[in-house]
């Protein structure tokens, strides 16, 4: 299953944003059983958005996956550090799909 998370970012903290990702937020997510396959910045600068695809093996997986992330005490502090100037993130969305079944990469 892949999730598909699309942030829109407060405006002037996209490069906070993505120093959290980089520096902190990846190593945090593979240490939880989640892996990124994909980062994208909208190619329209003014939507401010950011999209990421993360694998997970089913939902109840990637519930349990998230909520020990949501938890973890350096998640936590990162979250808090990075955001002393306010929010990073205004909104997040996500939408669940499943490969289609003719389509294989190799």
């Amino acid at each position: 299953m892949y999730e598909l998370r699309m942030y829109d970012v407060t405006p002037g903290k996209m490069p906070a944003l993505l120093d959290r990702f980089r520096d902190h937020a990846v190593d945090l997510f593979r240490k939880h059983g989640m892996t990124i396959t994909q980062f994208w910045q909208d190619a329209d600068e003014a939507r401010n958005r950011l999209y990421y695809v993360v694998e997970h093996p089913d939902m109840e997986a990637r519930n349990a996956n998230y909520e020990r992330f949501r938890n973890d005490p350096e998640w936590l502090e990162v979250r808090r550090t990075s955001e002393l100037d306010g929010p990073l993130i205004q909104k997040q969305e996500s939408l669940f799909m499943h490969q289609a079944s003719f389509f294989h990469q190799s």
